[in-house]
């Protein structure tokens, strides 16, 4: 079993609320705009980190992280991506991947809108953190962490984390 703490769009901002949460996960995934390295090097203090970059990460954390990370964790095949769009509106730089192979947890950030849902008729979840970060229209900041365990993603919670 792996508890996962999932964040996006920090854009250069970390606290002490995203480093408690971190502690308590297994591992971080981050769905870009992460901002600076020193926020991924704070995180990779706490705990492993699996992240991607996002549109206004710059060469620096484009040298470290990938722009999609596909990977298996306890089973569960998963993709993670900054710009993806959601069941229904995917975006077109991957839409013809995801339907090709779909993934059984495909993650995005970048809308700074939280969202959770299937797609049933790609057999696939849905996950967006929307935004840690202070940066942007967001009136809440929030993350998201689950468990993953024997190919079960379960005990979903929202985090919102005061102060904007």
């Amino acid at each position: 079993m792996k508890k996962i703490l999932l964040l996006s769009d920090t854009h250069s901002h970390i606290d002490e609320r995203i480093l408690h949460y971190a502690a308590e996960a297994d591992e971080i995934w981050h769905a870009g705009d992460i901002g600076t390295t020193d926020i991924s090097d704070e995180l990779k203090k706490v705990k492993p980190l699996r992240a991607v970059y996002g549109n206004i990460d710059d060469a620096e954390i484009r040298k470290e992280f990938p722009l999609h990370q596909r990977f298996k964790c306890e089973g569960v095949d998963v993709w993670i991506t900054h710009i993806g769009g959601y069941p229904g509106k995917y975006s077109p730089a991957i839409r013809e991947e995801i339907k090709r192979n779909p993934p059984k947890l495909f993650i995005s950030g970048h809308s700074h809108i939280l969202k959770v849902m299937n797609d049933k008729s790609l057999g696939l979840l849905h996950m967006n953190p929307g935004a840690a970060g202070k940066q942007g229209f967001h009136k809440k900041r929030t993350m998201l962490r689950f468990k993953i365990d024997a190919a079960e993603i379960k005990d979903l919670e929202v985090i919102e984390l005061k102060g904007k």
